[in-house]
């Protein structure tokens, strides 16, 4: 009777097993994560930031020690630099900290819109007062205008009738918004660029009333 091979499969690796996000022991990843952890820190030292530890370089072993007495992850932030730059923070709450963090920063990052007037080198008053009436309306909603006269065939003689009319245009909206950019002749167009102007808070008023007993004060003029 022949005797079976002791084999009982793939040893499964000892320690650990990685974190969601986290790569294995071969560098392979479980999920797509921008931050290595613990083990998966290469480097010979490191510089450790935080308000949770002595800020300084230090070995990764001793690094490694510091965040599994205090357990925590040893995280690294900033990998470019010379050395590594690290944290000491729970992992998964560092990563949920940091989506809150980008998610606020879209929010505050403002939609910037850009409606576009076109005018020919020689528009007539109705026409350009038409579009004035609607870059008016543009700028106050707090969308920038981009105004350009478009020139075809031999009309680019008349580019600079083009300039004086965005000019022009520039000047009549100087109550609603500023100049960005001065008329710019790319090709066949000539444009210029208007921002709103940004509302100012309003301010409450800090003068204060004068009481009624000073209201009624009057001057007496001495007795000759």
């Amino acid at each position: 009777m022949e005797k079976k091979p002791n084999f009982s499969g793939p040893r499964k690796p000892f320690g650990p097993r990685p974190k969601p996000g986290q790569r294995g022991r071969r560098g392979e990843r479980v999920n797509k994560d921008p931050y290595l952890t613990n083990d998966q820190i290469r480097a010979h030292e490191v510089r450790l930031v935080g308000d949770n530890v002595e800020q300084g370089i230090y070995p990764i072993e001793k690094a490694r020690r510091l965040a599994e007495k205090m357990e925590l992850d040893l995280i690294e932030i900033s990998p470019n630099a010379e050395p590594p730059v690290c944290r000491i923070l729970d992992y998964q709450k560092f990563l949920y900290q940091q989506k809150k963090r980008q998610k606020e920063q879209k929010a505050k990052a403002a939609k910037v819109v850009v409606k576009e007037i076109r005018f020919g080198p020689q528009t007539d008053d109705h026409d350009y007062n038409f579009k004035l009436k609607h870059a008016v309306g543009f700028l106050k909603e707090g969308s920038k205008v981009k105004a350009y006269v478009f020139f075809r065939g031999r009309s680019i003689l008349f580019k600079e009738q083009g300039e004086v009319l965005l000019l022009r245009f520039a000047n009549d909206l100087e109550e609603y918004g500023k100049v960005e950019m001065m008329p710019v002749l790319e090709g066949k167009r000539m444009s210029i660029m208007l921002a709103p102007h940004k509302v100012a808070p309003k301010k409450e008023s800090a003068a204060k009333e004068e009481s009624p007993k000073e209201a009624q004060k009057e001057v007496e003029s001495p007795e000759a």
